[in-house]
């Protein structure tokens, strides 16, 4: 069995985004081979357990590094993040090196986080290199962003100048060379790799869908209207103000609609305004933070799953939707959307924000016809083995093993 050294800041079980991302794939490679995976300390307390649950997968070998909390004191959730990721990538890497020699591991799978701009183990990218699922080259146009407050209109124009920099800095295109496998979120991502790294690159989501998540049958409707739901962090760039702009624009053709926002993050307070500003006071709730169980009562409830995000966002809100059996409307990213066909959702090209929001608006409104709503749901379902775990989990192990045999 062919071993290889995983590096996985984010990675547990029973959670969503790219921490949950990182431990199906996980779990899905281990069925093919052999794993030694480097993750945060502060997972231990939760995939220990697990494991110990599920001893068919005790052959995984997970190793533990953070730093000492009086060294990161600083860093609260996702406060300082990525400079908190970027001195662990620096750190572990000793790890990594001494790690691979003894084991005498030869492969090396950077898998999260998946930020093209962020830093990769320099001891494991000398081995057969497998990069990604990657992103994070997508930047929003200022036709979008002038509407942003001040906070997240000045991180989205240095977002604009770091992709811009970053993308023909020499350490990016070493890093992106080396890579013998280059998996991509989104065209954007691809198209922006060095020429020669791109006969590695492949388009690639991250994401399946759950296909154990829990359906409950009995849990009735909490609003009798049409009622749609968008769920993630309240950041700019994940479009919540479109949606709210959508639902105004689609109830002048049907007044009874509803729009339920779960999430919490500095980006209310701009949409609140939005919502007062629209009259929708009475037909936009915003939840704030919920539990996964409240999360998949109010995913079952809704008539609609919106998913406005401007790049690779509420990518597993949108897999979750097609698991439950609820049509999808999203903005194309030229990533993930690619898996969701027209017999089950409606992806809306990304043009200029007036021309979005009409297309959003009249999405909404097609899906007002229940009939309609009930057979593309029923299609969503019926595909979503397709696209499940254990069907991305083959393909994720296909990939790799033909990029181990050539290499």
């Amino acid at each position: 069995m062919t071993k290889i050294f995983i590096s996985a800041y984010a990675c547990e079980p029973g959670l969503g985004s790219e921490i949950g991302v990182g431990w199906h794939w996980v779990l899905e490679m281990s069925r093919r081979f052999e794993l030694w995976v480097l993750t945060r300390e502060s997972n231990r307390h939760t995939i220990e357990p697990w494991i110990a649950d599920h001893p068919e997968y005790a052959g995984i070998h997970f190793l533990y590094f953070d730093l000492p909390k009086w060294a990161r004191f600083w860093k609260k959730g996702l406060r300082g993040v990525r400079t908190y990721y970027n001195i662990w990538q620096r750190l572990t890497d000793k790890i990594v090196k001494r790690t691979m020699e003894e084991n005498d591991i030869h492969v090396f799978h950077h898998l999260t986080y998946g930020n093209a701009l962020w830093q990769v183990s320099a001891s494991g990218s000398r081995h057969t290199f497998i990069w990604g699922p990657i992103g994070g080259l997508e930047t929003i146009p200022e036709d979008y962003t002038r509407h942003y407050g001040t906070k997240s209109r000045f991180v989205e124009k240095l977002r604009r100048i770091a992709v811009d920099r970053s993308v023909k800095s020499r350490s990016f295109r070493k890093r992106a060379e080396r890579a013998a496998l280059i998996l991509c979120k989104t065209e954007d991502t691809m198209r922006l790799l060095p020429e020669s790294a791109r006969k590695n690159a492949v388009l690639f989501t991250d994401v399946a869908t759950d296909t154990e998540i829990a359906v409950n049958k009995e849990i009735a409707k909490a609003y009798n209207g049409l009622d749609c739901i968008v769920v993630g962090r309240l950041d700019a760039w994940r479009g919540f103000d479109l949606a709210i702009l959508a639902v105004n624009e689609a109830r002048q053709k049907n007044p009874d609609i509803r729009l339920t926002i779960v999430g919490k993050g500095e980006d209310r307070e701009r949409l609140e305004a939005l919502v007062k500003q629209c009259g929708l006071e009475n037909n936009v709730v915003f939840t704030g933070g919920v539990s996964g169980e409240k999360y998949r009562e109010l995913m079952q409830q809704a008539d609609i799953v919106l998913n406005p995000s401007l790049k690779e966002g509420a990518v597993t809100v949108s897999f979750d939707a097609m698991a439950m059996g609820k049509p999808l409307i999203a903005i194309d990213t030229g990533g993930y959307t690619r898996y969701f066909k027209p017999e089950y959702s409606i992806v809306v090209p990304r043009r200029d924000r007036d021309s979005t929001v009409h297309e959003l608006a009249a999405a909404i409104n097609r899906l007002s016809d229940s009939e309609l709503r009930k057979r593309m749901g029923e299609n969503a379902m019926k595909s979503s083995g397709v696209f499940s775990w254990r069907h991305h989990g083959e393909e994720i192990c296909d990939i790799i093993q033909r990029t181990i045999d050539k290499s």
